[in-house]
């Protein structure tokens, strides 16, 4: 690319691309490239004059090799730019604000009094037909606070103050869509992640493939709490889908051969293989704006308050507006207090406080679905936690295998392996890792396996039941005995490892011994926990005692329950909530769903099962532990915007209110300050509420 330096200084260039006219898809394509370069730390296109702001940390002749090298047809540089960005949006608003204040100044300047006039009577319909609609629907809105001063400049035969009026509504309404659809955009982009791998059919093998490698045609698999990754049609097996991030529907949906399946859905129950019909990104980031628009219907009590409050002062200050003619009989004043609204800066700034909270809180891995749900964090005074995969690591591993019988260890592993790797569990995919170290490669020799959420998988190899999960499930569920004579390698098991049950035929074969780790961070973060006032914080998992107590004693936590069911977990939150208490709930697995569900707050970590994730109304996506901490501190920190926006607008508001009916502002002024206090007070809502490093108590502990 030819370009030329403008400018240069310490760190910082301006470049001059020789491109002719530049699109808005281009210097989107220009931006992300330079973005991808360590050595920038900022970038800023400037489409209309073709030039480009760099900021670097050290090395120049990288900048210039950089804008030498690059191409708006480079394939490596279209695969950077998400699916949408905010440019086109921003140029929307700023043509349609810069169209609104030249046609204003325009009619100032040039136009006669009688145009002027007319187009104020003209541009007065709308707002006067919003307000009969109103008020004909039962409510007094904005819309009819509005309408009324208009119609009363109107009827004065004060056009110009009528003018004023609707100019500064006008420009109130373009400023507030401009800044929610950008905090709801900024959002969306921060959230359009994508599903990592899928296991995609070539001929008659499952080979597991990044999801950006899987094109239109292709056929994938998709099992029991696996989430669809793409749009497409059942062309073989039977599911039931939930598709409540879709259509909103509560109960799953089943889908057979002929069915079309959508992206984001999950796989509750079954297995299907999907034709794929859309790639990846087709419709993802619409997806996530839709789930957006839903989220914002989930408000927290202080958000809701607000807006009830905004919908409840419209007919005060109707009263005021009349009281005040009545006192005074000055129009003038009448109508400062009209230009003044408590409703349009409580209805804006609460939401935008919100959706950008949700956006900061994705800086750090954490997808949030609505302010309740940040309320619900900041009030929680009860955590509970699963276990595996949540307080220890998603990635256990075998660490022995112990066998009965006459079975062999490489034969049983083979058979574990074999029946495992089709299903989404951190212990399910330490069983398949082993096999591949140890090189035990397996052919699919077993009939259709059913899946038995929270228990285990049950099969049929040569014409032999197979078990596989708990011992709850293998002895108490199906039966299960150990072999004659092998009782005491049984109860000599090692307590510090989890224990998953091989049965052949009704007889246990092998137990295979998962040493599952603690995350290095559980101590210190469940203590972080304790610090930002949570005041009890419980463990709960499937193991036996032996190893649940072990864990729990390292961790720190304050009650730990072993060899519990999925509805053991439920319940017990169903208890706490009974018993007045705020509970989040903390898991990975399809076995947490029920438990997630209950919760006031149910946070899934990623790296569990996808319908652990779809349930949940929180995801972190770190690994990292502290991550909770930073959800607890960010959503109390959102509270606390929430009350003071709503202190300072009903403060403000009612100081214009007071200078208006003093005769110190008129009208047209009150209406400037109300609207730029709005719009202020909504850009301050776009902020963060945690500094990038913070030295507070619940903070993660230095090194």
């Amino acid at each position: 690319m030819k370009c030329k330096i403008l400018h240069e200084s310490k760190g910082r260039i301006r470049i001059h691309l020789m491109c002719g006219r530049m699109t808005l898809a281009e210097a989107d394509i220009l931006e992300y490239y330079l973005r991808n370069f360590s050595n920038i730390s900022q970038v800023k296109v400037y489409d209309r004059t073709q030039d480009v702001v760099v900021l670097y940390k050290e090395d120049k002749a990288s900048v210039i090799e950089a804008m030498a090298s690059f191409s708006f047809t480079d394939e490596n540089a279209l695969a950077l730019v998400p699916e949408h960005t905010s440019r086109a949006l921003n140029r929307e608003f700023e043509d349609k604000l810069a169209m609104t204040v030249m046609r204003r100044i325009v009619s100032k300047l040039f136009l006669p009094v009688p145009v002027t006039t007319a187009l104020a009577i003209i541009r007065s319909i709308r707002y006067i037909k919003e307000g009969l609609k109103a008020l004909r629907d039962g409510k007094l809105s904005v819309a009819v606070l509005d309408a009324t001063a208009v119609t009363v400049s109107m009827l004065r035969g004060d056009f110009a103050t009528a003018g004023s009026v609707m100019f500064m509504l006008h420009i109130g309404e373009i400023l507030e869509d401009w800044t929610h659809k950008k905090s709801v955009a900024d959002l969306a982009g921060a959230m359009a992640l994508n599903v990592d791998q899928v296991w995609k059919l070539e001929g008659d093998t499952e080979v597991l493939t990044p999801v950006s490698e899987v094109s239109k045609g292709d056929s994938i698999v998709v099992r029991t709490g696996n989430m669809i990754p793409l749009d497409g049609k059942v062309i073989s097996g039977e599911a039931t889908v939930n598709q409540a991030s879709i259509t909103g529907e509560s109960l799953p949906v089943l889908k057979n051969s002929g069915s079309y399946v959508y992206a984001g859905t999950v796989v509750e129950e079954g297995e299907c293989i999907v034709c794929v019909d859309k790639a990846s990104g087709g419709g993802r980031y619409d997806r996530i704006v839709r789930m957006i628009e839903e989220s914002e219907k989930l408000k927290s009590t202080a958000e809701d308050k607000a807006s009830r409050l905004a919908d409840r002062l419209v007919p005060y200050t109707l009263g005021g507006t009349i009281l005040t003619y009545l006192l005074t009989r000055n129009v003038t004043k009448m109508l400062a207090v009209l230009m003044v609204d408590f409703s349009c800066a409580l209805k804006l700034s609460m939401p935008i406080a919100v959706l950008s909270a949700m956006r900061e809180s994705s800086t750090h891995n954490i997808s949030v679905k609505g302010g309740r749900f940040l309320e619900a964090v900041s009030k929680a005074d009860t955590v509970v936690f699963d276990k595996t995969g949540t307080l220890t690591y998603a990635t256990p591993t075998v660490a022995d295998i112990v066998t009965f019988g006459d079975y062999k260890e490489p034969d049983m592993l083979r058979l574990a392996a074999c029946l495992e790797e089709h299903y989404p569990h951190s212990i399910a995919n330490a069983v398949v890792e082993e096999a591949k170290i140890r090189g035990l490669s397996h052919r699919e020799y077993h009939s259709q396996v059913q899946y038995v959420v929270a228990h285990g998988i049950s099969s049929m190899v040569n014409d032999e039941k197979v078990l596989i999960g708990s011992s709850h499930f293998v002895f108490e569920d199906e039966g299960c005995a150990v072999p004659e004579g092998e009782e005491y390698k049984y109860s000599s098991l090692p307590a510090e490892y989890s224990h998953l049950f091989l049965c052949i035929a009704g007889k246990l074969a092998a137990v295979i011994c998962i040493s599952d780790p603690l995350r290095k961070e559980a101590a210190d973060a469940v203590a972080a926990l304790h610090k930002c006032g949570i005041s009890k914080v419980v463990m709960m998992t499937g193991d036996n005692k032996d190893t649940a107590q072990a864990v729990a004693q390292k961790v720190g936590v304050d009650e730990f329950f072993a060899e519990v069911l999925p509805e053991d977990k439920a319940e017990f939150i169903r208890k706490e909530k009974a018993a007045g208490r705020t509970v989040i709930m903390i898991g990975d697995g399809v076995n947490d769903s029920p438990a997630l569900s209950e919760a006031d707050a149910g946070i899934a970590i990623s790296t569990g099962a996808a319908i652990a994730r779809e349930i949940a109304d929180i995801t972190i996506a770190s690994d990292d532990l502290f991550e909770l901490v930073t959800l607890r501190r960010l959503s109390e920190a959102l509270m606390d915007r929430i009350h003071h926006n709503y202190r300072f607008i009903v403060g403000f508001n009612f100081l214009l209110i007071v200078a208006g009916v003093a005769g110190i502002l008129p009208p047209a002024t009150s209406a400037l300050l109300h609207n730029m206090s709005t719009l202020g007070i909504s850009l301050k809502s776009m902020t963060n509420l945690l500094p990038e490093s913070s030295s507070s108590e619940c903070s993660k502990p230095q090194s």
